[in-house]
């Protein structure tokens, strides 16, 4: 496995691992090459709807030759303080960063006199740059928006709410945990519920197009993010793979809690890599030592595990390939996503069965948090399609 691309690197080129190409870690580069195909595919859909003329245009009035506002210069000061204060911290605590960059970045350590030093050059250069390009009067102009103009900062907006409702919906199953070190756990690295990210990033993007697109369908917009959603998903559980995060099947033979053994049998045609997995060097740190290692990650499952991960990726990518063939062939607005919750629902749901995962009783049923939710969807879904298909049959 690949907890960092120092480990990579050794694969690829036989350099040593733990090297500064572990400060970047597999898991968090796939979660933002999943952002970025989210954004990309997000886009194009919201760019032919535009074209359809299904999205308007908002007039907005850009102003040339402001001076630098409060927010900007403490913006830019406040980068200087971070800068300031974490780099020498960095640099002197390597070995710290490289097992985890998330908690020291957000810690108090580091050096706070260069930080405040850093924040007074950064926060002034800010304002004489906007003092510099100041125009008297300012320049105003009128300009068209689309929504696919502003697909940054939906990007941006559906990123940071994402990893916030993954983190949420990931204490609420761990609140022992979280309870203990609620601080220390809030802002570990790891520690991530998927569906609490995708349900607040819908909410974000929603909330975000309501407020800046007064009057646009939402349904449309839905349609739209619905082919994106499922691969962009389908991009970070890449992530959970290469890296070994404990998002990994049970395994594949073993004893039950009554104490019955069990094997499940590996069909002929299926190859023993995507059947089970030990995941050596896995960045969750699960396992036993692996003999001689003297890495910073040296664990190995003892008993080969389902790789759960790489039956996501596949099935986001036949979900995806069905979304975007129905795309255009869909003419009732929303039915699209509708169809999205059914699919990943189903798929979520069948894939918790073989999945390691914390399950809750339920009337005698025993079902993981993510099943519950994808029950949800299910119905959702298939209320959803029939609600959208008889509000279209009474325009007809």
């Amino acid at each position: 496995m690949y907890p960092d691309f120092s480990y990579l690197f050794h694969d690829l080129f036989g350099t040593r691992p733990d090297n500064a190409l572990s400060l970047i870690k597999t898991f968090g580069f796939f979660l933002a090459a999943g952002v970025g195909v989210l954004a990309y595919f997000f886009k194009l859909e919201l760019k032919r709807k535009a074209k359809e003329g299904i999205f308007k245009p908002v007039t907005v009035i850009q102003v040339e030759g402001l001076p630098a506002s409060l927010g900007d210069i403490i913006g830019n000061a406040f980068l200087g303080l971070v800068l300031g204060m974490k780099l020498p911290y960095a640099y002197q605590h390597f070995k710290e960063f490289q097992l985890d960059p998330a908690a020291g970045i957000f810690s108090m350590k580091g050096n706070i006199v260069l930080g405040l030093i850093l924040a007074a050059v950064f926060g002034y250069w800010r304002y004489w740059d906007g003092e510099r390009k100041k125009i008297v009067p300012p320049k105003k102009t009128r300009v068209e928006i689309y929504p696919h103009d502003k697909i940054t900062e939906i990007a941006m907006v559906a990123a940071f709410s994402g990893i916030l409702g993954a983190k949420v919906f990931d204490i609420l199953e761990h609140l022992d945990s979280f309870f203990k070190d609620p601080i220390g756990v809030f802002l570990s690295g790891s520690g991530l519920a998927i569906y609490g990210g995708l349900i607040f990033g819908y909410i974000a993007v929603v909330w975000y197009l309501r407020k800046n697109f007064k009057g646009i369908s939402i349904l449309h917009a839905m349609d739209a993010i619905a082919p994106a959603l499922i691969l962009g998903y389908g991009t970070g559980r890449i992530g959970c793979q290469l890296s070994g995060d404990g998002d990994w099947g049970i395994p594949v033979k073993g004893v039950t809690d009554a104490g019955v053994e069990y094997a499940y049998n590996q069909p002929s045609w299926v190859p023993d890599i995507l059947w089970s997995q030990t995941y050596p060097h896995n960045v969750a740190g699960e396992g036993v030592l692996i003999p001689d290692c003297t890495w910073n990650f040296c664990h190995v499952l003892p008993t080969g595990v389902f790789p759960t991960p790489v039956y996501e990726t596949g099935l986001s990518i036949l979900i995806f390939v069905i979304l975007w063939t129905l795309r255009k062939r869909i003419k009732t607005a929303g039915v699209l996503f509708f169809v999205f919750m059914i699919l990943d629902g189903l798929e979520r749901f069948f894939i918790e069965k073989i999945r390691v995962n914390i399950k809750y009783d339920i009337f005698g049923f025993h079902f993981t948090q993510a099943q519950l939710i994808a029950i949800g969807m299910i119905i959702i879904g298939i209320i959803g399609i029939i609600w959208r298909k008889r509000a279209s049959k009474q325009l007809e």
